[in-house]
């Protein structure tokens, strides 16, 4: 095992006054006691420190070239002392002479008596510390004595090279930073459970370093999405949460009650209207990445709240936003994966353009051989769909059908990029109609891993037409599809005062992080995902 510093995570032995039975809890307990009879601080107030552990690794070559002699010098010194204290030297290795002060939690330590090594953990990765009795305060060595796996602590001392090549540091003071009173999970078997991975994220971000680069992955997509639409001009906006009226969604909502007004408020199931009136009032080009809650299932593709970004952009169409997120998405791929391939789940997906397009209806024909193009009414619409073995309700429209079964034959076909454009209006209350098709709108989702990650349209800005777009969704409702829109009068009342040629999109960016990591599960993106009760 060398001077690597690999050792179980395991707590200590039990000392004295907590010896019976494995009551790890309690002998933490005691080792604070120790450390304050000591005159040490369990819980520090802070801790100065210079580098991170990569930072360390990454720059010691440029210290090391820069002291270049260094390990002869130390080997000379080495000689004039005494047999013991030479041999000690020779084992620390080659020694760069740079000061570092350092601080992370104590992931391993291996105790040879005099010697300890430890490796600590920041968010960076981890490096080792050599700790020698007689080269620390009397009273940091005691420290050390009384620190257990799991400890942040931090460290004083010169960047040097061991001589089996690990670069560490050579500890001249200590600092107990805060005690841990509970054990990690055992090194060796970590923390696998999933169920226990998703309710104690912290201890799946301490065990389990991919996770913590998946949640910096994600940071830094939201950063370059924020960057890329900032350049192209458009204004990041904040609107509310809570609303009167649930809107822009066919989505269950979640119910709150505002106690001072006696009023029933609603979580946002989406961020458009709010947005939309925003484009009225004379902003041209606004985006906001926020919370969205939907009273929905959970499944490795749906948490009841996750995060979207939308955009609205005055004088755009749909044609020109799908354009737009064809660059933005190739934008943030070309920097988080350094190409235009992504591998997910062992396929590789190809992000270099141009995306395919395609029509609803063409690639419903494609996959199901059914033309509904040529089902002139709703009836032979829903019998071509039950001839396919689907259940379709007896009041379906021909645009629910053909939903249906692009939903039930084409969707998980979908694997590469693909704008799937041309949805029925029934299915669409808020898109522009299509100029040469009115039942059909302006509109397209784009489609990767089978998966939806984007909706975009052209904005409907007749107010007379929306009207009646939300009547329709109101009679759905009497019918009991609680999903349908609610009647917003203020919505419409903007759009009467004009809102002018409009594109807008959301994308899901949980989706997008979990394509960008190779994350099979939703929860796998999501730092607290929505559990039941255990």
């Amino acid at each position: 095992m060398g001077d690597r510093g690999e050792g179980s995570a395991r707590p200590e032995p039990s000392i004295e006054s907590a010896a019976a039975g494995n009551d790890y809890f309690g002998v933490r307990v005691e080792k604070l006691k120790r450390l304050e009879e000591l005159g040490v601080e369990g819980y520090a107030e802070c801790f100065a420190r210079t580098h991170l552990a990569q930072q360390i690794i990454d720059g010691f070559a440029d210290v090391e070239e820069a002291h270049a002699g260094s390990e002869a010098n130390a080997e000379s010194k080495a000689n004039a002392e005494s047999k013991a204290n030479a041999e000690s030297k020779a084992n620390a290795g080659s020694e760069a002479n740079a000061n570092a002060r350092v601080a992370g939690r104590v992931m391993a330590r291996r105790d040879q008596g005099k010697v300890i090594f430890i490796h600590i953990q920041d968010v960076s990765g981890r490096l080792q510390i050599y700790a020698r009795k007689d080269e620390l305060p009397e009273k940091d060595f005691e420290v050390l004595k009384l620190m257990d796996i799991g400890d942040h602590i931090g460290v004083e001392g010169d960047v040097f090279r061991t001589r089996r090549g690990e670069i560490s540091i050579r500890a001249c003071g200590i600092t107990m930073l805060s005690k841990a009173l509970r054990p990690l999970p055992e090194k060796f078997h970590g923390l696998t459970h999933v169920d226990t991975r998703y309710r104690q994220r912290y201890l799946d971000l301490i065990m389990n370093p991919e996770v913590r680069q998946t949640f910096l992955t994600r940071s830094r997509v939201l950063a370059l999405i924020r960057r890329y639409l900032e350049e192209q001009g458009f204004v990041e906006m904040e609107t509310p949460t809570l609303m009167s009226i649930p809107s822009g969604a066919a989505a269950r909502p979640f119910v709150t009650h505002h106690n001072a007004l006696d009023l029933d408020l609603y979580m946002r199931i989406a961020l458009e209207l709010p947005l939309k009136r925003l484009i009225v009032g004379g902003f041209d080009k606004v985006f906001e990445m926020g919370r969205i809650f939907r009273n929905e299932g959970i499944s490795i593709k749906h948490n009841p709240e996750f995060t979207m970004m939308e955009w609205y952009e005055a004088y755009a169409d749909y044609i020109s936003t799908m354009e737009r997120l064809e660059d933005l998405l190739l934008y943030v791929v070309r920097d988080v994966c350094k190409g235009e391939r992504v591998t997910y789940q062992g396929e590789e997906i190809d992000f270099a353009k141009p995306w395919r397009r395609v029509t609803m209806l063409e690639v419903v024909r494609e996959y199901s051989g059914v033309d509904f193009s040529a089902l002139s009414d709703e009836g032979a619409a829903r019998e071509a769909a039950r001839a396919k073995g689907l259940e379709v309700k007896d009041d379906a429209s021909w645009g629910e059908v053909l939903n249906e079964v692009f939903e039930a034959f084409v969707e998980d076909k979908l694997i590469q990029p693909t704008f799937v454009m041309g949805h029925p209006v029934e299915i669409s209350p808020l898109a522009r109609r299509n100029a040469e098709r009115p039942e059909l709108t302006d509109r397209f989702e784009l489609f990767i891993y089978g998966r939806e990650m984007a909706n975009a349209f052209s904005e409907l800005n007749n107010p007379l037409d929306q009207r009646r777009r939300f009547e329709e969704q109101m009679a759905q409702r009497a019918k009991g599809d609680d999903e349908a829109h609610m009647m917003d009068e203020d919505f419409v009342q903007a759009l009467e005062y004009g809102l002018p040629p409009t594109g807008g999109l959301g994308l899901g960016i949980d989706r997008l992080v979990m394509l960008l990591t190779d994350s099979p599960s939703i929860r796998d993106v999501i730092l607290f995902p929505t559990m039941r009760p255990g």
